[in-house]
């Protein structure tokens, strides 16, 4: 009854990172270069593999959206990020903040899961290149795409309606940048130990299934390795994963540190710093490992690069 009393929260308010304006330049700065670092990585991989024929692999085709669902988790944060540098009072509505938290729990979720259909590709690609066609088949691809949406759709909605079913009365301030779950709850005017069990629980689910698939895999492929007797074979076969690697090395790391951990360790305001990794650094790693590291699409952004030169000079 004392909660009911209360005014209802309508909208939240957020502290950001810092209010002196020395900080905030950099720091607005900094998140703009990552941010279109982001867009225009993610955005010309895409074009580069929609262009250039030799990338219309499985493999390319996840990477394809990967760098879609990049793009969309950090436009989901950043933006509003940016134009809160230089307001007094950083102010979400509740369904904005409702909206934020379904889209970011939605394209992190797929993201977890594209990765692990990436690892499945090549898994078979490595251990059955024989066959590797006829298992990834396009409508296997499709439903290799499908499944990581439908689980991050599926995620989001049960994510927010979770959190959003609970009130929220006198307390509104959001120790954090944008509206991720754990500060949320610590502004409910209710138990919240039920819900974030649940959601601990629903986190370990989608870390430990697109984790497992993915740890299975690379036990495959290491055995696939191993029984490759040339050095040069071996070298081949683990240049076409260590990117993906990489990619899943930072991901899971910065996501199990944040999600997948015991209450009795946790820090709002750690949270808010390990957050920028992946709201921000992550989707800008992506394409920058995706390319630096992989001959095909530098070989592919040379023979683009090329046909252009070669039409201007005409």
């Amino acid at each position: 009854m004392e909660a009911r009393n209360q005014t209802m929260v309508t909208e939240f308010l957020f502290l950001g990172f810092t209010n002196h304006l020395p900080q905030q330049v950099f720091l607005f700065l900094m998140f703009l270069s990552f941010y279109l670092v982001t867009v225009f990585g993610n955005l010309g991989m895409i074009v580069l593999i929609w262009i250039d024929s030799q990338l219309h692999t499985p493999m390319y085709f996840f990477l394809s959206h990967l760098s879609f669902v990049d793009i969309c988790s950090s436009s989901t944060v950043t933006p509003k990020m940016l134009v809160d540098f230089f307001v007094e009072k950083k102010i979400i509505s509740f369904l904005g903040c409702a909206a934020q938290m379904w889209f970011f729990v939605l394209f992190v979720t797929t993201e977890s899961f594209l990765l692990a259909a990436m690892a499945y590709d090549r898994c078979m690609a490595i251990c059955n290149p024989l066959l590797y066609t006829v298992i990834m088949s396009q409508s296997v691809c499709i439903q290799l795409v499908v499944g990581p949406y439908a689980m991050g759709l599926l995620a989001s909605t049960t994510h927010m309606a979770l959190t959003f079913w609970l009130p929220f009365c006198g307390q509104n301030v959001i120790n954090h940048f944008f509206c991720d779950i754990s500060p949320l709850l610590s502004l409910a005017c209710a138990d919240t130990h039920i819900i974030k069990l649940i959601l601990f629980i629903m986190a370990g689910v989608v870390g430990v299934l697109s984790g497992l698939t993915i740890l299975v895999s690379y036990v495959y492929i290491l055995m696939a390795i191993l029984r490759i007797r040339s050095a040069d074979g071996k070298s081949k076969a683990f240049s076409t994963c260590s990117s993906h690697l990489t990619a899943v090395s930072i991901m899971y790391g910065t996501l199990f540190f944040i999600y997948v951990r015991p209450s009795a360790s946790f820090s709002l305001d750690l949270n808010k710093v390990v957050s920028v990794f992946y709201t921000a650094v992550i989707p800008m790693l992506n394409p920058l490992i995706y390319s630096l590291r992989n001959k095909e699409v530098k070989n592919a952004l040379r023979r683009t690069l090329e046909r252009k030169m070669s039409l201007l000079s005409k």
